[in-house]
């Protein structure tokens, strides 16, 4: 598929605002971005390697900007030892803290103990960085959910990771990413959320299958101005 000139590959609709907003509880995001280098590596099958990193930068970028126009996040806290990626989140208004290694859940459980250093009385939650589709509104809706319950998440499109997990102000955020990641929070006790309409923020893009479906729903501005440079390979023969 060329995104070029498939009719899908089209750019968020213009207009996904800043929503009013009645929630009493503001919230601060975690946004964990590997480094460029390795980042995406399931992509390489479907664009080539030469193209994922790039691409991996744009959707941390829409995925950013779409969170810090949300009226019910108090700021967007990004983990990442990628330089690149630091002064290119800086310029969109978010803080950056460095990583400090083991993984992805040990990146997360540090960035949300410095975002609760710094708002003690915000809740923080985790949001996945490779979400290019995110629309502010459906954002909205999921934090609003999230309010109800001490710690809760949202499932992926697929059913079986996380693209979001919340925890109010003071509870610990113990993040469980990574693999069947749905049925570990669940078993850890957080609340699954099901609020209605909000395909963009279960929309996380790890193959090429995941970047069709998101191109589909629309993308932000980063990742729609890559795609018509960006050789799709074609699809694997169904069997």
């Amino acid at each position: 598929m060329s995104p070029a000139t498939d009719s899908t590959a089209r750019r968020r609709p213009a207009g996904d605002a800043r929503p009013a907003s009645s929630g009493t509880r503001s919230w601060r995001l975690v946004v964990p971005v590997k480094p460029l280098s390795i980042a995406k590596s399931r992509l390489a099958g479907t664009i080539g390697p030469g193209h994922r990193p790039e691409l991996a930068l744009a959707f941390a970028l829409d995925t950013v900007r779409a969170a810090l126009a949300c009226a019910r996040v108090h700021g967007v806290l990004v983990v990442t030892d990628d330089a690149r990626v630091a002064a290119a989140i800086r310029a969109l208004g978010a803080d950056v803290v460095a990583d400090v290694g083991g993984g992805l859940n040990a990146a997360l459980a540090h960035g949300a103990r410095v975002a609760g250093e710094r708002r003690p009385r915000t809740g923080v939650a985790a949001l996945s960085a490779d979400l290019p589709a995110l629309r502010t509104r459906e954002l909205d809706r999921v934090l609003a959910a999230a309010t109800r319950a001490p710690r809760a998440f949202l499932a992926d499109a697929a059913g079986v990771g996380t693209t979001l997990l919340a925890a109010a102000a003071g509870v610990p955020l113990a993040p469980g990413f990574g693999g069947p990641s749905r049925a570990r929070h669940l078993a850890s006790g957080a609340v699954e959320l099901t609020p209605y309409d909000v395909d963009s923020v279960r929309r996380d893009v790890d193959t090429g299958e995941d970047l069709r479906a998101a191109i589909t729903l629309g993308v932000g501005a980063a990742t729609a101005a890559l795609l018509p440079s960006v050789p799709f390979l074609p699809r694997a023969a169904a069997s």
